[in-house]
């Protein structure tokens, strides 16, 4: 019988104030502090949805939209929005927030590819990760591009994997 897990089941919010030893040289939130909160939810909401260890293996179509200020918050949103035999794609919403005024806006996007592997949590090699169920309709519109998300990114390793067999590991000196 088929597993499957809702996407609700995956879901993680977490939300953080941003401190002024946040920010980059421009004001906003360094880009790589969003990136590392990205990348601890979303690892939080595969593990929830597949109960296994998994590892990242690609930051897709990361979207900065908004920069995030100091003083206010950046809540992170993730949740699996897609389900090969291994590979799961995770979608994360970031919505910053002005704590003085109330104001919500949407700061980013981007989804994430993670591949479940044999590791101390769960040792045997065969398996397959449960298909993703979406419910609301934000989910079932996020959901329903995952197949030609993932059809792209194949594609799109494909021809990488001829770009790095081209690069040197050297020092040019």
């Amino acid at each position: 019988m088929e597993e499957f897990r809702y996407c609700r089941e995956s879901k993680v919010i977490q939300n953080h104030r941003i401190f002024p030893f946040d920010l980059n040289p421009f004001g906003a939130l360094f880009g790589g502090k969003l990136m590392t909160i990205i990348d601890d939810a979303s690892s939080i909401s595969i593990t929830r949805h597949c109960r296994r260890g998994a590892v990242t293996a690609s930051i897709d179509q990361m979207n900065f939209l908004k920069p995030l200020k100091s003083n206010h918050s950046v809540c992170v949103e993730s949740y699996v929005s897609g389900t090969h035999l291994k590979s799961m794609e995770v979608f994360v919403k970031v919505i910053g927030e002005d704590l003085v005024t109330g104001e919500r806006y949407l700061a980013a996007t981007c989804f994430m590819t993670f591949v479940a592997i044999p590791s101390h949590m769960n040792k045997e090699k065969e398996f397959t990760v449960p298909k993703v169920v979406p419910e609301t309709e934000e989910e079932k519109m996020v959901c329903d591009g995952y197949e030609k998300r993932r059809q792209q990114r194949l594609a799109e390793r494909e021809g990488y994997k001829n770009f790095v067999a081209n690069l040197s590991t050297g020092f040019p000196w």
